[in-house]
């Protein structure tokens, strides 16, 4: 059904849609300009004012498989009148500029991750934003282009008229300023940090806080100096870490008949006296989980525990231990949550961060690999109100805490302090050392467990992987069994690597 005569006259509509007229790059499946829809809106919202157009041939150059592209002159110049004639000379530019991108080993790898759409929109904002900046005339102002999949049914016929139903200036304008910066383009494309996309694509890029707030997340993690040295080390050890299975233990017992009485069962091991009350107690009883069952099946449950992976951010940690502690973090975290715990993940220097939290099962990397402390250090201040949040959670929260902390070797915590928290947790650290120096902390004993990783370690590639893979087998130190208040308090345990 093509488009009607309101919507074929309306700015709004024509403007992004009457561009694809310069579009050089064509998909088998039409419905993939749905999704270039989505990077444009999204895109203005972060500030890239460009056509459409160029959102469009880009986007589909990196997110969809080669092989389901063909590049060309979408539609010939004489069919688009007067109008097209300013874009005759510089049509042939782009459509050489865009092949090579195409032709580039960085999208030849990019389409094979199978970007999400947040990822595709930081991606073109990574090579497009500094081209946006350096344009000196403004987009023409327009109402939010709905996607809505009947605004590309048989959109080619309509493209001509389109493209004349609106001025063009601002295409040609920047056509033109495309193809002049074409070389800074492509050092933009050649540039890209591909491992993060492809951490991000593996472990999910949090699309369950999309919009713009984990969008300008996901620049800084492609910006970030360090992030692209946490990431190599993160791969280096997911491998392993994503091949843990969530287990249950159950034993059964059949040999002897029923082993006794419980409150869950199936219906044919229902206790016939329960038939007896009425049916309104019945129901009651059913609702309350309080009917009786013959049971023979033994499951074996530990109580619900909930992980708090606390990173030391302070300006000690730059360098090779930060790379460690947050490659660490995103494997020990992932791990955890393979293995059916619940994760959270914090930030301290001199102040103790707010909670990122996993959002639909998908940790919060480009937060991890984003986030900058430069508050300075005031271990007693941070520990204190880490007491203080642990006991109202113990009061809200029928969840175990247990505490995983990564730091250096000169975290100085008021023994007090470390005593109040461990009454409240099951906490165990890991220890970063500097090139010099031991190991002098006055609460050591105090810890279920703690590792330390020294300076020779942290800057030798495979022991470091070796250290990591070590601790994150060992679930950060932590014992299986029941880690509530009151229970027996595991002995600590110090390890070196």
């Amino acid at each position: 059904m093509p488009l009607t005569l309101s919507q074929s006259t309306n700015p709004a509509i024509a403007g992004p849609l009457g561009s694809l007229a310069l579009s050089v790059v064509r998909a088998e499946a039409p419905t993939v300009t749905l999704r270039s829809l989505r990077w444009f809106r999204d895109l203005i919202r972060l500030g890239v004012a460009l056509p459409f157009f160029v959102i469009h041939d880009l986007g589909l150059v990196f997110a969809v498989p080669h092989e389901q592209l063909s590049l060309g002159t979408r539609v010939p110049q004489a069919s688009l009148g007067p109008a097209g004639a300013p874009f005759q000379r510089l049509a042939p530019n782009y459509l050489a500029m865009v092949r090579e991108i195409f032709d580039s080993e960085v999208s030849k790898r990019a389409h094979q991750l199978r970007l999400s759409d947040d990822l595709v929109v930081v991606l073109l904002a990574r090579i497009l934003a500094p081209l946006s900046k350096r344009m000196t005339f403004r987009a023409p102002p327009s109402s939010e282009l709905p996607i809505d999949l009947e605004l590309i049914r048989d959109l080619e016929s309509s493209l001509p008229a389109l493209f004349n139903a609106v001025p063009r200036a601002f295409d040609q304008q920047a056509l033109a300023a495309l193809v002049a910066f074409r070389l800074h383009l492509l050092t933009h494309v050649d540039a890209l940090d591909l491992d993060t996309l492809r951490l991000l694509g593996m472990l999910g890029p949090e699309s369950g806080a999309a919009g713009s707030l984990a969008h300008v997340d996901l620049l800084s993690a492609l910006s970030s100096a360090t992030a692209n040295d946490i990431v190599n080390f993160s791969l280096e050890l997911l491998p392993t870490v994503l091949e843990t299975r969530r287990t249950q233990s159950l034993g059964t017992f059949s040999a002897d008949g029923y082993a006794g009485l419980g409150n869950k069962g199936s219906l044919d091991s229902l206790v016939l006296s329960e038939l007896g009350w009425d049916e309104t107690e019945f129901a009651r009883r059913f609702i309350d989980n309080e009917l009786l069952y013959y049971a023979r099946e033994v499951s074996s449950e530990s109580s619900r525990r909930l992980h708090i992976i606390l990173i030391d951010a302070s300006a000690s940690m730059r360098g090779d231990r930060e790379v460690f502690a947050r490659g660490l973090a995103v494997a020990l975290a992932k791990k955890l949550q393979l293995q059916g715990e619940d994760v959270w993940l914090r930030f301290f220097d001199s102040r103790l961060y707010d909670v990122h939290r996993p959002k639909m099962g998908q940790l919060p990397i480009a937060s991890l690999l984003a986030f900058r402390g430069e508050r300075g250090r005031n271990p007693a201040r941070v520990f204190s109100q880490l007491a203080t949040e642990l006991n109202i959670l113990r009061t809200r929260d029928k969840r175990d805490p247990v505490v995983h902390l990564l730091t250096h070797a000169s975290l100085h915590v008021p023994r007090p302090v470390v005593q109040e928290i461990v009454s409240l947790c099951t906490l165990q650290a890991v220890f970063m050392m500097p090139s010099q120096g031991e190991l002098r902390l006055n609460y050591l004993d105090l810890l279920s467990a703690h590792t330390v990783v020294d300076a020779g370690t942290l800057t030798k590639k495979e022991a470091r992987s070796r250290a990591a893979a070590a601790i994150v087998e060992e679930g950060g130190g932590i014992p299986k069994g029941n880690t509530s208040k009151g229970a027996t308090a595991p002995k600590a345990r110090g390890l070196r690597l």
